[in-house]
């Protein structure tokens, strides 16, 4: 299977809410983020995402590295997704640039309601919501 090596944010606002994005022409919501350019460090492509997509400008000792995941591609049929996924906590205001065309800060209960990509979905939002206090 084609591999595509992304990074990106499980974006935490102070009532731990996270940050979905939505990109143009989709209908999957998931991780802010974007694919790795070759030879650029994962830390490095996040923080250029970040602010392409969301006019968010993060200092690298934001960024905590949760892990590596892998999932089939939301949007590229027949390609996994490899994913190095960091934890920034936000308190600021976001705006959608880019490609992405909706984004939407959600809890456990409000995104059961939206289409989300399989990484998402499946890992990164499961293991974040036990995280939190019930």
């Amino acid at each position: 299977m084609k591999v595509i090596d992304i990074a990106a944010a499980l974006l935490v606002a102070a009532d731990g809410r996270t940050l979905l994005v939505r990109k143009r022409g989709t209908r999957a919501f998931m991780q802010p983020g974007g694919k790795i350019e070759a030879g650029e460090p994962a830390l490095q492509a996040l923080m250029r995402e970040l602010e392409e997509e969301l006019a968010l400008r993060i200092e690298p000792d934001q960024a905590v590295f949760l892990g590596e995941l892998r999932a089939a591609a939301a949007n590229e049929p027949g390609f996994e997704v490899r994913c190095q996924l960091f934890r920034v906590n936000c308190d600021h205001a976001v705006q959608p640039a880019a490609e992405i065309e909706e984004v939407q800060w959600v809890d456990a209960r409000s995104s059961a309601a939206l289409e989300l990509a399989p990484l998402t979905r499946d890992q990164i939002l499961p293991q974040y919501w036990q995280t939190l206090p019930s």
